[in-house]
């Protein structure tokens, strides 16, 4: 199984990362069989599977029953759980209770996004209490309404130096690795050359040491948006719509259920149902 270790021991060697979300437990166990490197169950499920609007409105109690669905579909693989906004911010305890619900769901590790005293302080305790942290700075989704919507981070080399910056405060508080989003290639390269842990990049360029998308955009199963940095693997969704309309045809026709779909008696029975008057 993998884990901490296997994500500094690939970029220690130079091989990719190939990091996948999951949020049920069919999608996890098909990951599960893969070679993926980790899953994270992000809070990106709350308009991907449960229709918000944005990520702010999800619970730490809506996020544990998907965390718990995919642990029980993927046995053998490195499970992160997204802390959720707002269920770590306001002390240390209540992060670390809530980390901690993390953990006992089924989760390996913990995300964390942003950088600042508290974060710092929060992830040096996690990992102090055996709770793995993914940290994730550039485009932060749960800072989206101060960072003024999805902009971009790291257009400038000052910026830059700040993300970097942030970077090995989490690094030194003990963060396994560091999810970059949003960012122009090279700045994510520069990040990812200048700090010791993996950088797992979302919309940052081929320079992180690995990748994380959405399953759902990838395989186009979500079509609300596709991100610009979205390439599809597969179009779920018309191989659905496909199969739904197909099943609604042979229902309609009278051709589903057929024979073979159904149940049969034996001939003695069937004669005593026809003998009934």
């Amino acid at each position: 199984m993998k884990n901490v270790l296997t994500f500094q021991k690939l970029k220690d060697t130079g091989e990719k990362i190939a990091m996948l979300t999951a949020y049920d437990y069919s999608t996890a166990q098909v990951l599960d069989s893969s070679d993926i490197d980790g899953i994270l169950v992000g809070d990106s499920l709350a308009m991907v599977a449960l229709g918000y609007e944005n990520t702010y409105n999800i619970t730490i109690d809506e996020i544990l029953i998907f965390v718990q669905a995919v642990s029980r579909g993927a046995k053998n693989s490195f499970i992160i759980g997204d802390m959720p906004f707002m269920s770590y911010n306001l002390s240390i305890e209540q992060g670390l209770e809530n980390a901690s619900k993390m953990i006992k769901a089924g989760a390996n590790a913990i995300k964390l996004e942003g950088c600042n005293a508290h974060i710092i302080a929060l992830t040096r305790r996690c990992v102090e209490s055996g709770i793995p942290v993914l940290s994730h700075l550039g485009f932060t989704p749960q800072l989206m309404n101060t960072l003024g919507g999805h902009k971009i981070q790291g257009k400038t080399a000052d910026n830059t130096e700040k993300i970097l910056a942030c970077a090995k405060e989490l690094e030194k508080a003990g963060a396994f690795a560091l999810v970059l989003e949003l960012m122009p290639a090279a700045s994510a390269e520069y990040i990812t050359r200048n700090i010791s842990i993996p950088t797992i990049g979302i919309g940052a360029g081929a320079g992180c040491n690995g990748q994380i998308v959405v399953t759902d955009d990838i395989l186009g199963k979500f079509t609300d948006f596709t991100p610009k940095f979205i390439k599809k693997f597969a179009n779920v969704h018309d191989i659905v719509y496909e199969g739904v309309n197909s099943y609604i045809k042979e229902v309609k026709e009278g051709l589903f259920p057929s024979e073979k779909e159904a149940f049969s008696l034996t001939e003695e029975e069937r004669e005593k149902l026809n003998a009934v008057k």
